[in-house]
């Protein structure tokens, strides 16, 4: 149709709106700078002002009498939907009213969800559940830890939906009782195909809608067609919750089209973005209680494909994880180093410790799976983690641009700067050089200095 012609659009709409069986694509034909005499289906109109001379020329042209900024009458008055809103919201309320009297139950929990509260007692219970982690020790997959975690979540969150882009069963992302999205069946569960950016799209708009908590998954690589969804959910302030599996070379002989080198460290500088890669199963129940809590942003879950050991920690390690970084394990000598890790990682940084202590010197290890949690966090909570003046080094299986503000300068990063290759997990990692040794050596290195 001619997308100038208002009445053919209004038409085309309401045409769309009874199709009830299929989707409707609506083509409109439209000129660029329609009624702009010399600049009309140009690039001059698209990125420029028209110009004084093409102003009035086109004012003359559609017979447009009126001042700047001017609404004509009739079309304010065809546009105010004031009366028509003020109808339908009276509407709204003296049906809520009658369905608060048939079902007050019922109607506090719509009106609960549809503000976005969560459930009474969610804190707790949702802390109750870290602990029980703690004590269970498990050492799996954080994708695994993940689902754990989802299964348990569910118990608690009657609005929770989930989805994944084809990869349910790599993802981890069902539970028990959660019911598909038919054609002809409700469920919380959508199966979106190999369409990324759209399960992300519509993540989004789930979310805007209210009354429901949306998540997804897909392999952490495939964020890449995801990402301008993301970014949308981000600059919009709202909290969508991505499960991003397959984190990194670990994933193995899937090879390098799969493995994600820089996808972490770039999705962590998207502003307002959350980005949580745990070390262990109790980091991954602490990322999913945060992702829930948020309310102003969204939060990706960046998991392992391989097995992660569970990693010991005390009182203090455990109530401090969800500020995004933390004191793993302690020195036990005059500190004379830092070593920061992240996800899988984390293990190389207390393997590395445990040399250096050997040779006598203080190591203290930092698991910092939220940057952005951890940003947030008070300049004496920071330099308490990382006391100012200490060497460091970090490590992660990814391109270590991002880490170097942590370390400074004079610090180090074991990381990744190339694509990666097929082979077993363990292969690759020492192929690459992201190994306890590595992260001994360049720890040596940054104290040797201090030293002198």
């Amino acid at each position: 149709m001619d997308g100038h012609d208002v009445a053919a659009v209004s038409a085309a709409i309401e045409a769309a709106k009874g199709e009830a069986a299929r989707p409707t694509l609506i083509c409109c034909k439209t000129v660029i700078g329609q009624g702009a005499p010399t600049k009309a289906g140009t690039h001059d109109c698209h990125g420029a002002p028209l110009g004084a001379a093409e102003i009035a020329a086109a004012r003359e042209r559609m017979g447009w009498p009126h001042a700047p900024f001017e609404i004509p009458v009739d079309v304010a008055a065809a546009w105010d939907a004031r009366v028509r809103g003020r109808r339908a919201e009276s509407e709204w309320e003296e049906l809520m009213t009658a369905y608060r009297r048939r079902h007050p139950e019922l109607a506090v929990e719509l009106e609960r969800r549809l503000r976005g509260d969560l459930p009474s007692g969610f804190e707790p219970a949702s802390a109750a559940l870290v602990s029980e982690g703690a004590a269970r020790g498990e050492t799996i997959a954080s994708r695994k830890a993940s689902q754990n975690a989802i299964q348990s979540f569910s118990a608690l969150l009657p609005e929770l939906v989930g989805g994944s882009a084809d990869l349910a069963p790599s993802n981890l992302t069902q539970w028990k009782g959660c019911r598909a999205v038919t054609a002809t069946e409700h469920g919380n569960y959508l199966h979106y195909g190999v369409r990324e950016f759209g399960m992300a799209a519509i993540l989004n708009g789930l979310v805007l809608h209210g009354g429901v908590r949306p998540f997804a998954g897909t392999f952490l690589m495939f964020s890449e067609y995801a990402r301008n969804a993301l970014r949308m959910a981000a600059l919009m302030k709202i909290a969508p919750i991505y499960v991003f599996t397959h984190d990194s070379i670990g994933l193995g002989e899937d090879g390098p089209t799969h493995q994600p080198v820089e996808q972490t460290g770039t999705l962590r500088m998207i502003p307002n973005f959350d980005l949580w890669r745990p070390c262990d199963a109790v980091e991954t129940m602490v990322a999913w209680q945060q992702a829930v809590l948020s309310r102003d942003h969204p939060t990706a879950l960046v998991l392992s494909r391989q097995n992660l050991p569970h990693q010991p920690r005390d009182a203090g390690g455990l109530a401090d994880m969800a500020r995004g970084g933390y004191v793993l394990r302690r020195e036990r000598s005059s500190l004379r180093v830092v070593l920061i890790g992240t996800g899988s990682e984390v293990t190389l940084a207390c393997e590395a410790a445990e040399q250096l202590e050997a040779l006598g010197h203080g190591v203290r290890v930092v698991s910092m799976p939220s940057v952005f949690a951890f940003d947030r966090q008070t300049r004496d909570y920071i330099d308490a983690v990382l006391p100012v003046g200490v060497p460091r080094v970090a490590v992660e299986a990814g391109h270590p641009e991002g880490w170097y503000r942590f370390v400074g300068l004079e610090g180090a990063v074991v990381g990744i700067q190339t694509f990666g290759e097929s082979a077993p997990a363990p292969e690759l990692y020492e192929h690459f050089g992201i190994t306890a040794s590595a992260v001994k050596d360049a720890a040596l290195a940054v104290i040797a200095p201090s030293t002198c």
